[in-house]
């Protein structure tokens, strides 16, 4: 049994899929898949039950999770007090970014980050809130970059800025002509948007009912990527912060109109994890994120 091993099975485990755990860890699949089987031949017994909706931890696995959880990461808190306490901050920090902001954020993070302490490593994780409000809790990430609909973030978070949200669609559709756009005006209109339980899915359905706008949406997606690429080819529309098109924008492949009426504001908060504490580096790295956030946010 290797220390790879456990960790691969707590991401099967919170991803509930391999092609999942397989992109996050940056393996394949296969080698994934063998993984669990070797700790499963190792242990005599199933840690997971293969389903049709992916992987679902069996009765064994369920009653063997938080050992591992344990495990792991005693491993890496000694990991962290070790090279901390000769003095230089190594070790890997678990950041969870918004892919609206990854694009901006990321390079100036590592930039920064490799120039105050050149022998940190940073893995970082893209996703929408919901999937990285899921790994902050399950203690796989140290701090998450995450979207708050409304005018606050929860309790003990940090809020880094605020931005409005915008219909994203191809250069040229006449429905894009105008600064705003009511929301009234998206019913109707072919929408494709993160697939639910999403927070913007939560917030529109809620407006939806309150404004009487029934909203088409004809296509379900997990990525930010799939999300402009579908809206790019004109046969839908979708609904994004600016900071996630601007490149798209300058380029002449997308427009957008900001929505209005009511608005839908986003606050875009830093969250840390509550799961052990933080080591010298993840602070350093919390601190950094918090002024290139805040700062990139204030341009807008």
């Amino acid at each position: 049994m290797k220390l790879k091993q456990l960790d691969t099975f707590l991401r099967v485990a919170d991803m509930k899929s391999l092609s999942r755990a397989a992109l996050a860890s940056d393996m394949a699949q296969s080698l994934v898949s063998r993984q669990i089987a070797m700790l499963e031949a190792e242990w005599g017994r199933r840690l997971f039950d293969r389903t049709g909706r992916g992987m679902a931890l069996s009765d064994f696995g369920r009653r063997i999770y938080p050992e591992v959880q344990r495990v792991v990461e005693q491993v890496r808190q000694l990991d962290a007090a070790a090279t901390e306490a000769a003095g230089v901050l190594t070790g890997t920090v678990h950041v969870g970014v918004l892919p609206s902001l990854s694009r901006q954020l990321l390079p100036m993070l590592l930039a920064d980050v490799r120039e105050r302490a050149p022998a940190l490593h940073l893995h970082v994780m893209e996703g929408f809130s919901g999937t990285l409000d899921e790994q902050l809790a399950s203690g796989r990430l140290d701090m998450i970059v995450v979207n708050r609909y409304g005018s606050s973030a929860l309790r003990g978070e940090d809020v880094l800025g605020k931005v409005e949200t915008f219909l994203i669609g191809k250069t040229g559709r006449p429905e894009l002509q105008a600064r705003t756009v009511p929301f009234r005006a998206l019913g109707g209109l072919p929408l494709v948007l993160p697939a639910a339980p999403n927070g913007l899915r939560t917030t529109l359905d809620v407006l939806s009912r309150r404004h009487n706008v029934a909203l088409d949406i004809v296509m379900d997606v997990d990525t930010a990527t799939a999300m402009k690429d579908v809206a790019a080819s004109g046969h839908a529309f979708t609904l994004l912060p600016i900071t996630a098109v601007t490149q798209e924008i300058e380029l002449g492949l997308l427009s957008a109109c900001r929505v209005t009426s009511p608005g839908i504001r986003r606050t875009i908060a830093l969250s840390l994890t509550r799961q052990r504490p933080l080591s010298e580096g993840a602070r350093l790295v919390a601190s950094r994120v918090r002024l290139l956030a805040s700062g990139l946010l204030s341009d807008l």
